[in-house]
């Protein structure tokens, strides 16, 4: 097994990757100021410098209102940056594991999303995450494109650490529960991504949804979070439910975020954990010296 090139290395899958990898794997991940993203040429020779194994796209634009006004910076890093990858990876005959979001559809469908749902993103970030996704599919057809949503962990900003910082400050929250999706822990994308890795399986090239079982809204999300974290000692905060319109963002959210995971499944063997076992997880990590 050669190395694995991995961008977005101080993200939280990307994070989550490099950890768990640990010696069993060597995973190179350059930091911002060693590769620029938005810089095709830099992005080409960092893909020509090594015989890679693969090349694992964990980078992201993921300021989702910031988007609505940064256009173009959502889209270097979210769509040209995978384009470049693509092209790059083409060229030296590897393959590109790229991951994309459920904002690639608009959230209108009463069930969950399979991968051959017509995409309709409703906003810049999710316009943009799927030019990414067309780029990776013209430019290299040894990809793999795997949505997530609702990512979270101990690590980095997500909204497990904003719910228990909010609740320290706060005896009563507002919390969004129109909006439904599927939380996904950054460890177990992570686990999936080396799964696939292990497998170098040349038949299973596409577009894959990988998230926790099970679903829940914001709201749903936030009790779950303050009832684990309560057995720490944690003061939890009372948690009201508000629609959507009561919370205007500069972009809109898919009102239904939840993706099927059958393909992954059927395909290799990767049967999603509960999304309450991984939330009590990271709220075990997160205040478990709380007590």
């Amino acid at each position: 097994m050669g190395p694995i090139l991995v961008t977005g290395g101080s993200g939280q899958v990307g994070g989550a990757l490099l950890r768990l990898a640990g010696s069993k794997r060597e995973m190179v991940a350059p930091t911002r100021d060693q590769l620029d993203l938005t810089d095709p040429t830099a992005l080409a020779a960092c893909v020509a410098s090594r015989p890679w194994e693969a090349v694992v796209n964990c980078a992201a634009y993921t300021a989702v209102d910031r988007a609505e006004s940064d256009v173009v910076a959502a889209w270097q890093v979210n769509a040209l940056a995978p384009a470049a990858l693509a092209a790059a990876t083409a060229q030296a005959a590897i393959p590109l594991i790229h991951l994309s979001t459920d904002y690639v559809f608009d959230g209108s469908k009463p069930a969950a999303y399979v991968e051959s749902d017509p995409v309709a993103p409703i906003g810049v970030y999710g316009a943009s995450k799927e030019g990414g996704e067309q780029a990776v599919r013209t430019a290299n057809p040894r990809h793999i494109i795997l949505r997530t949503a609702w990512v979270v962990s101990a690590h980095g900003a997500n909204f497990i650490k904003t719910m228990l910082r909010i609740g320290r400050e706060r005896d009563h929250l507002r919390v969004v529960a129109d909006q439904h999706g599927c939380p996904t822990g950054a460890d177990d994308i992570a686990r999936t991504i080396l799964t696939i890795l292990d497998r170098r399986d040349e038949d299973a090239f596409g577009t894959y949804h990988v998230v926790n079982a099970g679903e829940a809204s914001w709201h749903e999300l936030a009790g779950a979070v303050f009832a684990r974290a309560a057995r720490h000692g944690f003061k939890a905060p009372m948690v009201e439910a508000i629609a959507t319109s009561d919370y205007p963002t500069p972009a809109r959210r898919p009102a239904n975020s939840r993706l099927s995971t059958a393909k992954l499944t059927d395909r290799f063997g990767i049967a999603p954990r509960d999304w309450r076992i991984m939330v009590d997880e990271i709220v075990d990590e997160l205040t478990g010296t709380a007590a």
